[in-house]
């Protein structure tokens, strides 16, 4: 028994040791220019932080506090701003082969969506808005410590009808047998839903186990085997179901959407926030301005150099259609005066997943500088505000660098405000990484 006590401390004590997050208790950043997330001008000087939060932020002059507890970084003049937030991802999607997505086994793919989670986080991207594959243990494993990753507002499963975007079962999948489950459905990564009913039920679901938002599909897809883009998926009566759920919650709906009437069918049911919506017209983008309805444009452009998608097969021919509007709804949008997000929405391909930073940058096509670095930090972090008492992230700011703030900062080698491209190479470039207080990179030359 004694034996059995003492390898059970000694477990104990390893399990600990190797999970526990070790920092000081101040951390005291000097000598940065410091970008605040929300305006152009920057300014010289020094940010405290104390445990997970930026609690004093003084001008070069001041005397700060170097008591024996506080770690002082010499920020050697660099630039410091918050960590980059993606309102767009999939963890458990991006970087994996559709087909291997479908069939691989769930826990497999919750290890192979961690490392990616981590990898965001070393591209400097501090936290994410996940809308649908299943992320949810994730999001709870990396607030845990158990995993390293961004923080993570995760939709859970996304929502879609039979034969929608989102629908990937195998063409001999139906008809299927009332209350029959695909193993995707039954691991949260898909919920497939037909009738107000089941949509109520399918969100109640999700908001049971933890989601922040929830994510319907409005549209046509291009990933998706069965859609047409032109397709409009759910009907009013649905979507207000979805809605009706999340607003008891405290929540909200955004939707996959491209065309008008797939947004205006979601809008007219309450719903707050469309993703995509590259095939708007101008009527609906005043619609959205009108509604206050927030609009989450990611930069799809027909200029990868990779695809997975063979060329003139069905996904392919829906991509180019799709990337072909997304200079209108830009324009649209500026025109407007919609609220806009930024994300990155990527699927199925690792080597796209990679180039998270320039998919950002590439937005000088449409922004300043200054605009980008605000919509992928300050911005981004309003609209995940809107998840009010369902943010699991409540004890600080988000996405800027201000007294009260989470301190989630990057130290760049380089101006962005002057030099976007730098972003590109997270690897190079961003020296300090830190969320929540604790340090994951730190490659100062000392």
């Amino acid at each position: 028994m004694k034996l059995v006590t003492t390898i059970f401390t000694f477990l104990l004590l390893v399990v600990t040791t190797t999970f526990a997050q070790v920092k000081p208790t101040k951390i005291l950043i000097t000598n940065v220019e410091i970008f605040n997330g929300k305006d152009q001008k920057t300014t010289k000087g020094n940010v405290l932080v104390e445990n997970n939060i930026i609690t004093k932020i003084s001008t070069e002059s001041n005397n700060t506090d170097r008591s024996d507890d506080t770690q002082v970084i010499d920020g050697q003049g660099k630039f410091l701003m918050p960590g980059l937030i993606d309102a767009h991802v999939h963890l458990l999607f991006e970087s994996v082969p559709k087909m291997q997505a479908m069939v691989s086994d769930f826990a497999m793919l919750n290890l192979m969506a961690a490392k990616s989670a981590e990898k965001q986080l070393m591209r400097g991207f501090t936290t994410v808005r996940d809308l649908g594959g299943g992320s949810l243990s994730l999001a709870k494993a990396i607030d845990m410590g158990f995993a390293t990753g961004p923080r993570v507002y995760s939709s859970g499963a996304f929502i879609s009808q039979t034969g929608g975007h989102g629908d990937f079962g195998l063409p001999t999948d139906v008809p299927r047998k009332i209350g029959e489950l695909s193993y995707v459905e039954r691991n949260g990564m898909v919920a497939i839903a037909d009738g107000a009913d089941n949509v109520l039920m399918r969100t109640r679901e999700q908001l049971r186990q933890g989601a922040t938002q929830i994510k319907l599909m409005a549209g046509g897809g291009v990933s998706s085997d069965y859609d047409p883009l032109d397709v409009t998926q759910y009907t009013e009566a649905e979507f207000k179901a979805a809605v009706s759920a999340a607003e008891n919650w405290g929540t909200y709906v955004t939707v996959h959407a491209y065309t008008p009437m797939a947004i205006k069918t979601a809008i007219n049911a309450g719903v707050k926030c469309i993703d995509h919506g590259q095939l708007a017209d101008d009527a609906t983008a005043k619609l959205m301005a009108e509604k206050d309805i927030w609009w989450s444009l990611q930069p799809f452009l027909d200029d990868e150099e990779v695809t997975p998608f063979p060329a003139g097969s069905k996904n392919r021919i829906k991509q180019i259609e799709m990337t072909s509007g997304t200079d209108k709804a830009y324009a649209l949008a500026k025109k407007y005066n919609v609220k806009t997000a930024w994300g990155t929405d990527v699927l199925f391909d690792s080597k796209i997943a990679s180039k998270q930073g320039t998919k950002l940058s590439k937005m000088t096509r449409w922004y300043t500088p200054f605009e980008i670095l605000k919509m992928a930090t300050s911005t981004n972090a309003e609209l995940l505000r809107m998840s009010k008492k369902r943010d699991p992230y409540q004890k600080g700011k988000l996405g800027e660098i201000t007294e009260g703030a989470y301190a989630d900062m990057l130290l760049v080698d380089g101006n962005p405000l002057e030099n976007i491209k730098l972003v590109d190479d997270p690897e190079k470039n961003f020296l300090l990484i830190m969320k929540d207080g604790i340090i994951y990179k730190n490659i100062l030359k000392k």
